[in-house]
């Protein structure tokens, strides 16, 4: 194996063919390296960039990079893992979500030298002609090969023809592109070699399919991601990013490294760890703040372990508490026609929570502070005029998340 194929090897979960990689590589040329991006949503999480660096490897190595935006597909939605249909995507929704994915993507691989194909613009105008030899190129017995397809039929859930559809247009622009390799992740290894299948049909030379692990969320069990709440994100601030690292389960650090970071060495750390050589809490510091240099710059790894030892180790606060004014309209008077505050309501204009439900269920599980004190009450009462005593109280939500209340706004 060469050194350029055991470096792009690093860390993959399958290659098929197993020797096409090295195939590919052989013919001397840039390579035409696929990835499909889902514009389902518009954010990013830690768990994307696995796939996202080994394209980056791709690109450092002389490759091109083909990112295909689903902007037709999307329409229909991947179904992949799903067990009911997906709802589709307007335009301007896949527009808005594709930029916010181009903008975070940009962190991890060199959005400026890589080729941006949106496949409507060879699926939206399909030719029936072109639709019909598309559809000949797979069964229904290959369609419920899918496992998820496969349930929802013998659980008699409906699969609509359109689903079906979808990994045959995903592997369409394999053909479209004339990619000779696409990665994804193991989710997606049904689609991915679905793409084999179409180029095959239509006379090219199947593309080498490279699928990257799912990365663990941050409850050590279920794959990351924004709606299971183990997420972290691109865009979380230092500290945040680095406290949710701080939490991961001591038996995922290696992984972490492993496909997160450019450290190395995740033998020897391995190896520490089950001696006792490398304590747990260290090394996971050391992951940590190489993962929020990478994406907030050099030394705000450093920066964000100082802040998170202030909170955490000497029990302070940190020393940059926004100062957030709030709206009018989180107080009202209470029975005794003296004021209140709601504090869910509170909590979301303080930007401490996305919603007052999130805040509820928080402080029903001891997770809200005010000046370090556990508040479990919905509705509190102040007092005089509003925000009465609550000028220059401290809010906390779980452990990183601090806001200062500092007056309030005309807004209701």
């Amino acid at each position: 194996m060469t050194d350029a194929a055991s470096l792009l090897r690093h860390g993959t979960a399958q290659i098929v063919p197993d020797a096409g990689l090295e195939a590919k590589l052989a013919l001397g040329r840039p390579l035409r390296v696929k990835l499909g991006i889902d514009p389902s949503r518009p954010d990013l999480t830690l768990g994307h960039t696995v796939v996202l660096r080994l394209l980056r490897r791709f690109q450092e190595a002389g490759h091109v990079a083909v990112l295909i935006v689903g902007d037709f597909t999307a329409r229909i939605g991947d179904p992949s893992g799903r067990s009911d249909t997906r709802p589709m995507l307007s335009a301007d929704e896949v527009g808005a979500n594709a930029r916010s994915y181009f903008d975070q993507a940009g962190k991890v691989i060199d959005v400026g030298r890589a080729e941006i194909r949106g496949n409507a613009e060879w699926g939206a105008e399909m030719p029936m002609a072109e639709l019909l030899r598309l559809a000949s190129s797979a069964t229904v017995a290959q369609m419920l090969e899918r496992e998820d397809f496969r349930a929802r039929y013998h659980a008699g859930r409906p699969i609509s023809v359109v689903e079906f559809l979808y990994p045959l247009f995903q592997g369409y622009d394999s053909v479209a592109v004339e990619a000779d390799i696409e990665l994804g992740g193991t989710d997606q290894t049904f689609n991915l070699l679905m793409g084999r299948e179409v180029q095959r049909a239509f006379g090219l030379e199947p593309q080498v399919v490279m699928t990257m692990p799912l990365l663990e969320g941050l409850d050590g069990v279920r794959k990351m991601s924004k709606s299971l709440d183990n997420y972290v994100a691109l865009t979380d601030p230092p500290g945040e990013m680095f406290g949710k690292l701080m939490s991961i389960p001591d038996d995922l650090i290696v992984r972490y490294e492993l496909l997160c970071t450019d450290l190395g060495d995740q033998g020897r750390v391995a190896e520490g760890l089950a001696d006792g050589t490398l304590h747990p809490n260290a090394e996971k510091r050391r992951m940590a703040a190489a993962i929020v240099d990478m994406y907030h710059g050099a030394g705000a790894g450093a920066a964000a372990e100082a802040g998170f030892d202030t909170v955490h180790k000497q029990r302070e606060l940190p020393s940059d508490v926004p100062d957030v004014s709030v709206p009018a309209g989180v107080f009202r008077r209470g029975d005794d026609a003296g004021w209140v505050v709601h504090v869910p309501a509170l909590l979301e204009a303080l930007g401490l929570v996305a919603s007052r439900s999130e805040a509820r269920r928080l402080q029903a599980q001891g997770g809200v502070r005010r000046d370090g004190e556990q508040e479990r009450r919905e509705d509190v009462g102040i007092p005089g005029e509003p925000p009465g005593d609550l000028v220059g109280s401290i809010w906390q939500v779980g452990r990183r998340r601090f806001a200062r209340v500092a007056g309030t706004t005309a807004a209701s």
